[in-house]
């Protein structure tokens, strides 16, 4: 089927920096086939958008969908004391409540723009069912694309990790957990709705044996690499105390910086590690909310974009960002980054740059995703600007990044309605809702 929006301002995010203010979109079946000012010569469904702003779905670097089930909790709290206080419930989780949080997690991602998720799932208690399987079915019923990231940890207390000892695997567990999962479920494809990538969790809950062990398996894979670094100067204390080095020093002596590879937070970067992110091309997952929630301190964001970092935005888990949605990381990243840099340290549009292109770039999926253009994915996020909240304002991009979040005439995945009208139309918000809700109770 052909699908037409018209009328619309549409902000292409492609290299040229295209925009229309009242344009046209084209789709037909999962692809972007034309784009471009005025309306469309082509036949097929149209679509009134008018008052609406389109960009491309907004690409979520970095969650933690399991945590949907735990929010709320250790309220005010250090990262590392958050961590301690969660971990125990963290080891009753089964496949079933990562189900019911996933579900719900990933329906109101949809509710605000999102159309690819990276999700790093770490948590894997003995005789909790097939995790990765319940994520999977989970974004398969909310029709978003997923990146799941199989994450492992080998290194618990009594190794001086922070995990408890019966929340961890063994190496060979970890290693041979990752393999499976990229076996059984990875889609190289360009138009793939699940892709794997490889995720030893942090510095401080895994051993340098499984970091280096997973970056050759990823590798010979053919699979990116993710993990989390340099998010609390906890943790870089304990890095250089253990290995004589800060942690951005220790990933790229282990052999993890490069454009196959994908960091969550980087908040405390030295500038020979900006440097070095940016010439080597690794990415960094910026989630100013969850930064502001922990109290860790913000991201050099600015210096990592000048330096030639891809940087996109994450939500990360909802237990630490308990908002959960990708649309307000846009207002959170500008807020931020002014914040540390002054008012032009980041502007509406590169906000929005990486909140679509920076994320597909950090993903590896450039070529297909983040921006509007022929033979891209059709991954369209139809933003309703007629309501009071946005009256009198004349630039959208503005009214969508510094404003809250709008509401959605249409998301599209892959050509695909999820959302229409401000409501999900892949599943049932109440049930989603009671499952969330019975799920975690059970759980705690």
């Amino acid at each position: 089927m052909t699908l037409i929006l018209e009328g619309a301002a549409i902000v292409t995010v492609d290299g040229d920096g295209s925009e229309y203010r009242s344009g046209h979109v084209v789709v037909d079946g999962e692809t972007i086939t034309s784009v471009g000012e005025g309306p469309a010569t082509a036949e097929g469904e149209r679509v009134d958008a008018s008052g609406c702003l389109v960009t491309p779905g907004l690409v979520n670097t970095h969650h933690h969908l399991y945590q949907w089930a735990t929010r709320g909790l250790a309220a005010d709290a250090t990262l590392f004391e958050w961590l301690v206080h969660l971990y125990p419930v963290w080891g009753r989780l089964d496949a079933d409540v990562t189900h019911a949080a996933a579900s719900a997690g990933l329906a109101h991602l949809a509710l605000t723009g999102c159309t690819t998720v990276a999700d790093h799932h770490y948590v894997f208690p003995r005789d909790s069912g097939d995790q990765i399987e319940a994520l999977i079915a989970a974004a398969t019923r909310i029709g978003l694309r997923a990146h799941l990231v199989r994450g492992s940890m080998d290194r618990g207390e009594s190794d001086g990790g922070l995990p408890p000892d019966n929340l961890v695997e063994t190496t060979e567990a970890a290693l041979l957990g990752t393999e499976a999962a990229i076996d059984a479920h990875h889609d190289p494809a360009p138009n793939a709705r699940i892709r794997i990538a490889a995720g030893p969790c942090s510095p401080f809950s895994v051993s340098e044996e499984l970091m280096r062990e997973a970056a050759d398996l990823a590798r010979r894979k053919g699979v990116r690499l993710h993990t989390h670094l340099a998010e609390t100067l906890d943790e870089e204390e304990q890095c250089v105390a253990e290995n004589g080095c800060t942690p951005a020093e220790y990933a790229d002596k282990l052999g993890w910086l490069g454009d196959d590879v994908w960091l969550a937070h980087t908040v405390h970067l030295e500038q020979s590690a900006i440097r070095r992110l940016g010439t080597t091309r690794t990415g960094s997952a910026h989630c100013p909310t969850s930064n502001g929630r922990l109290g860790t301190g913000i991201a050099p964001v600015r210096e990592l974009l000048d330096a030639g970092a891809p940087v996109g935005l994450g939500v990360d888990g909802a237990a630490s960002n308990e908002s959960g949605g990708l649309g307000e990381e846009l207002h959170q990243a500008l807020l931020q980054a002014r914040q540390r840099g002054g008012p032009t340290a980041l502007t509406v549009r590169e906000a929005l740059w990486m909140g679509t292109m920076g994320g597909a770039r950090c993903l590896g999926r450039a070529g297909e995703l983040g921006s509007i253009e022929p033979g891209k994915l059709a991954d369209l996020a139809v933003w309703d600007l007629t309501g009071l909240r946005y009256a009198g304002i004349d630039d959208p991009v503005a009214a969508l990044v510094l404003g809250t979040t709008p509401p959605l005439r249409l998301l599209l995945a892959g050509g695909r309605t999820v959302v229409a009208d401000g409501e999900l139309r892949t599943g049932d918000e109440a049930a989603i809702a009671r499952e969330l809700t019975a799920a975690s109770r059970r759980l705690r």
